[in-house]
């Protein structure tokens, strides 16, 4: 079972077991436009940006191509965990929320957040250095999706729209605690939206948890998480014999999912997953032990030096402005962003935002979900054209 960790450390993702030697294969990363866009008939061009604490990320313009190119509203497309941009074009153009998006006259923008193989580079580290690593999802929402926003707002000269899944919504809402990212945003789309984990029912995630899997990893001296190293498919060979039924792997990392097309596996591999850090994943396991939405917990002796405190700083839902517009789709099957954590949440936020609850939507099936152009895409088009009625789009 050596491909098993494939299956356990991809949580928060969207991935069934497979066997090694496909995960190890090489992958097309030199260039999205190229590799996905271009070849779908669209256009595509490639943009980088520097955070303040110096990595190199890449972006990616998308949109339709007619008699005349044009960009319509801004809408900024935010990955999940082990993922890049490019899980918003793996299915056909009449399937994939990117195409769909440029077809309907958004200028679509794609983020790529630090780590990932297309936004590898610092200005002084390499990937090898272990600081390269160190950070998680709070640097993610402080730098990446901060420093991205301003940019699609500084070419744009508007405000954005904002779409997130997963730990992309994570990020997203830490992000838009901030007042001055939360002005540059007309509006934010969030999938599967995520602040308290506390309510995890995947199983293979809970036996992680339990088990301590991250202490795990860092005892081994890692720093990132890549599963195309050997090293990490070794790690985790018995987590589940003697323990728990894994047989259905895909239902034990994410829950249920209704519309997913199993057999275009091998095909998402070829571009998924997307390393990680290690420091990242600790903290997504601190957030379901703890039941908070709160910054990096170091332990009290740093705590206390960083933060000034003995505990880390929550991020207050509160603080999200009640004018700003948000729509939530989530699924009655999602083993990751439970129903009961989804209703925390809301509870929280200030305003009232427009919900799609699908029963029988898993986590997967929101961002590569067959039917999701007529499920929830359209929906959440119709959400964004409602925010700018007087526009001529």
């Amino acid at each position: 079972m050596k491909w098993l960790l494939v299956a356990v450390l991809t949580a928060f993702t969207i991935f069934s077991a497979v066997t090694q030697s496909h995960l190890l294969h090489g992958s097309p990363v030199n260039s999205l436009c190229a590799d996905l866009i271009h070849p779908a008939n669209y256009s595509c061009t490639e943009h980088t940006i520097q955070t303040k604490d110096g990595y190199i990320l890449a972006l990616q313009r998308v949109a339709s191509l007619g008699p005349r190119l044009q960009y319509g509203p801004p809408v900024l497309l935010q990955h999940g965990l082990f993922m890049a941009g490019d899980v918003w074009f793996l299915n056909s153009p009449k399937e994939s929320l990117g195409f769909v998006l440029a077809d309907h006259g958004f200028d679509v923008w794609v983020g790529n957040v630090r780590g990932t193989r297309y936004s590898y580079g610092h200005v002084t580290l390499s990937e090898t250095d272990k600081e390269f690593w160190d950070w998680s999802w709070q640097d993610l929402a402080m730098y990446d999706l901060a420093e991205m926003i301003q940019y699609l707002y500084s070419i744009s000269n508007s405000k954005i729209f904002l779409v997130g899944h997963s730990q992309g919504t994570i990020m997203s809402f830490a992000a838009l605690t901030q007042p001055h990212v939360a002005e540059m945003v007309e509006a934010a789309a969030l999938l599967c939206p995520i602040s308290y984990l506390d309510h995890v029912t995947a199983p293979l995630v809970e036996r992680m948890v339990f088990m301590h899997l991250d202490q795990m990893v860092v005892a081994l001296g890692l720093h990132q998480i890549n599963f195309r190293s050997d090293m990490l498919v070794k790690l985790v060979d018995s987590l589940c014999e003697g323990h728990m039924d894994c047989t259905d792997f895909l239902t034990s990392i994410t829950g249920t999912n209704c519309c997913f097309n199993a057999s275009r596996i091998e095909y998402y591999l070829d571009y998924e997953p997307h390393p990680s850090s290690v420091k990242n994943i600790r903290h997504l396991f601190q957030m379901i032990r703890k039941g908070t939405f709160a910054q990096y917990d170091y332990g009290y002796l740093k705590n206390l030096r960083i933060y000034g405190m003995s505990k880390p700083p929550e991020f207050k839902l509160s603080l999200i402005p009640a004018s700003l517009p948000m729509w939530m789709g989530y699924g009655g099957t999602d083993g990751l962003a439970d129903v009961t954590d989804v209703e925390h949440t809301l509870a929280e936020l200030p305003s009232r935002p427009e919900l799609l609850y699908l029963e029988d939507y898993g986590h997967i099936d929101f961002v590569l979900g067959t039917s999701a152009k007529e499920d929830v895409y359209k929906h959440m088009i119709q959400f964004f054209r409602a925010r700018r009625k007087s526009s001529s789009w």
